[in-house]
């Protein structure tokens, strides 16, 4: 009989021949267990499956689980990693889990060697109306894929040369005004949940998805320690809790594991966090605003009160400067100029001074 199998055979690949005459083909690495490779010889299928045993990363199959060599049994196997577990704050896991959801509903029975450059930036033009959405598309592929590189599962990571999706120019979630503040405090004055809610996010300059976590765990002799979670790394920080804040939350109602708490004193996720704030905001007669515009009031209200790009950075768990510096150099340009604005006024008849500040200094006469 021919082999149908090009030589030199790929490394650990064996082939064998039932006792009814069909081939079988199994992957073993010196003495280990040997994995059976079920898809036709030369498909994409077997290619996944191969460089999936190879990898020593295939397992019985249980029932209801994707087949091997899937793209939803690829995202499966980077599930149970630690770059998945370890290296992705909860927040991001959460964002791209819903990303993983979609993903998997279009296009999770398809061998994941199917799933090719083309195909990525088409997804990625879908969402093109919405910028955001197509840049945790194209993060969250990307993840998945250099892992899988990485492991040495998949031979080539189709996201590579993709350029991210260019932002939308917008100055993002509108800040709180000082009016803001005082119309939202009208509506819900203290002994009210919501003015815990506003209370807790103005005077810890908090994240919302931190927001809902800090309670009284957090807080000895009257200071706040709480290690916040963004994007893929984890920041702690250190927060008095400031008398104003205090007075809030004596006068309740606060959870018994969080401040922020629902009807029935349990916490709240951030989702249904944002989803409640937003309702007493309406009510307030604030419409458009969100619980990130109140940590941009904190920020400004902090900068302009002198806080330097570094205290900033430790209040609301930035790294590298640049965020601190957009508050900071805001707030210096309003004190120069409320300082320097009377410089304007040059009154009728009046010239201004001249550089020298000798004011009527007399011609010199020629000869």
């Amino acid at each position: 009989m021919i082999d149908d199998m090009p030589r030199p055979r790929p490394p650990h690949l064996q082939r064998q021949v039932t006792r009814h005459g069909k081939v079988a083909w199994y992957v073993r690495i010196g003495r280990g267990p040997k994995v059976r490779i079920r898809a036709k010889y030369g498909t994409p299928e077997f290619d996944a499956e191969y460089q999936a045993a190879l990898a020593g990363t295939q397992h019985l199959q249980k029932k209801g689980e994707p087949h091997a060599g899937t793209l939803a049994w690829l995202i499966a196997r980077y599930r149970e990693t630690g770059a998945w577990s370890s290296a992705l704050a909860l927040a991001t896991r959460r964002q791209r889990e819903n990303i993983f959801k979609q993903v998997i509903a279009a296009a999770g029975n398809k061998p994941f060697t199917q799933i090719t450059t083309p195909v990525i930036i088409a997804g990625v033009e879908r969402r093109r109306d919405t910028p955001a959405q197509a840049r945790h598309f194209l993060d969250t592929l990307r993840g998945l894929f250099r892992w899988a590189v990485k492991a040495k599962i998949a031979k080539t990571d189709p996201t590579a040369g993709i350029d991210n999706p260019q932002k939308k120019k917008s100055t993002g979630f509108p800040a709180w005004t000082e009016d803001d503040v005082a119309t939202y405090e009208r509506r819900w004055p203290l002994g009210t949940r919501e003015r815990v809610w506003l209370d807790v996010l103005l005077y810890t300059g908090l994240r919302r998805g931190d927001a809902v976590v800090i309670g009284r765990q957090h807080v000895r002799d009257g200071v706040a320690t709480l290690r916040t979670e963004k994007s893929q790394r984890e920041i702690v920080v250190t927060l008095p809790i400031l008398p104003v804040l205090q007075r809030t939350l004596d006068a309740g109602p606060i959870g018994e594991l969080a401040f922020i708490c629902g009807k029935k004193g349990k916490p709240l996720t951030k989702e249904s966090f944002g989803n409640l704030f937003k309702r007493a905001c309406r009510e307030a007669g604030l419409l458009n605003r969100s619980a990130h515009g109140c940590r941009k009031i904190a920020a400004t209200r902090a900068a302009e009160s002198g806080a330097t790009v570094a205290q900033l950075e430790a209040i609301f768990g930035w790294k590298g400067g640049r965020m601190a510096s957009l508050y900071t150099e805001a707030a210096n340009r309003k004190r120069l100029a409320l300082d320097a604005m009377h410089t304007l006024a040059n009154e009728k008849g009046k010239s201004m001074p001249p550089p020298s500040g000798k004011v009527g200094a007399p011609e010199r006469k020629t000869k």
